[in-house]
């Protein structure tokens, strides 16, 4: 039997992430390890619920383990979070990666070959250096046919997955999108996107249709806004200089930006700039917020944080490559490495905030034990 990967944030888990599973296991028959976003996603935001919450969500419904992706890369450019989930995925010998896309795999290959052209790399920084951001300059250098690919939604980070299995020795598989397309605000057949049910949840409408999970107390950023608002208002420009994305002087905007305004969307407008997406800018905020440093995202994943598993699946846990986190204080407490801590202090950090948002029962990372089912 071979074994897949899924790369995921499961925020929330619904009936599309469901067909995914459901589909890998009709198909491949493999075992199914899914690599899940913790408590802060790449969007720049926190999770709807907690990460215990969705990993049983996913595990109730087709996965055969879950396996955290460090919030030091859940929260990073599409290629620094690709890259460190394929690691994972290596690192728990799955041979194999299925992914969502809007393109077809022979589309989005032909331009992962281009990104391997001089001619074409030299363009991207070019572009870079005039002001662009990745992305705008990915598109800007391939030309207008590979641009309208790369310009839809989960192509990017599609196209990163790619490159990074070609790296890992893994297979890629991408799935079509089933029904509705990424952040699309419509319901067909019982699926939806993750954007339009935390929207429903939200605003106190009725979602269960849409997903297996039950979410009565949905965390949002404005749950942990004064805390952010605070960390801005006090740390220092050196101290910003050090967080993973900042540069170009963006720290002094920041601080400018912080000692104006008393709400995080006045900061975050005023910082924005063209080479700076908002979800960019978001990432960085929560970066000085939970201190996430360039140094860190720059450090390989180094441990495996096991968040549930599937009675009957405890093999997958044998022969893991990186170091694994089952018993949280004595596997931490055998960390090797300062950095290897740091990082994982980075996750209880964004624990407490996750509390913080969650506005009921504590969960303490170094007690909780990971979610089992049958």
């Amino acid at each position: 039997m071979s074994r897949a990967a899924v790369i995921c944030e499961f925020n929330p888990f619904h009936n599309g992430h469901k067909f995914i599973l459901q589909k890998i296991k009709a198909d491949f028959h493999d075992e199914i390890v899914c690599v899940m976003s913790g408590n802060f996603v790449q969007r720049g935001d926190i999770a709807i619920t907690d990460k215990y919450a969705r990993a049983k969500a996913a595990l109730q419904n087709g996965a055969d383990i879950v396996v955290e992706l460090p919030t030091v890369y859940a929260m990073s450019s599409a290629q620094t979070f690709a890259q460190n989930g394929v690691r994972i995925a290596a690192a728990m010998n799955c041979d194999r990666l299925f992914f969502g896309a809007e393109s077809s795999l022979n589309e989005l290959n032909k331009i992962v070959a281009l990104l391997e052209n001089k001619l074409i790399n030299d363009k991207i920084h070019a572009a870079m250096k005039n002001g662009a951001y990745y992305p705008k300059a990915l598109s800007m250098a391939v030309g207008e046919r590979y641009a309208a690919i790369i310009d839809q939604p989960n192509n990017i980070l599609a196209i990163e997955y790619i490159k990074a299995c070609k790296k890992d020795g893994i297979t890629p598989i991408a799935i079509p999108r089933k029904n509705v397309k990424h952040d699309e605000d419509t319901i067909r057949d019982k699926i939806a996107s993750a954007s339009k049910i935390r929207k429903m949840i939200e605003n106190g409408e009725p979602y269960q249709p849409l997903t297996p999970m039950m979410i009565p107390h949905p965390c949002t950023i404005k749950s942990i806004e004064p805390a952010i608002l605070y960390r801005l208002k006090t740390i220092s420009a050196e101290e910003l200089r050090q967080i993973a994305d900042v540069s170009e002087g963006l720290e002094y905007r920041m601080i400018d930006a912080a000692k104006q305004f008393n709400s995080l969307g006045e900061i975050y407008n005023t910082v924005k700039t063209k080479r700076y997406t908002m979800a960019r800018i978001r990432r960085i905020i929560l970066s000085a917020f939970l201190n996430i440093t360039a140094d860190m995202q720059n450090t390989s994943v180094p441990y495996l944080r096991i968040l549930g598993i599937r009675s009957g699946s405890e093999d997958l846990l044998k022969g893991a490559r990186i170091p694994l986190i089952v018993k949280v204080k004595a596997d931490y407490d055998h960390l090797d490495h300062i950095s290897a801590k740091e990082i994982f202090e980075v996750d209880l950090r964004a624990a407490e905030a996750m509390n913080l948002a969650r506005s009921s029962d504590p969960l303490n990372e170094f007690t909780q034990v990971f979610i089992k089912v049958s």
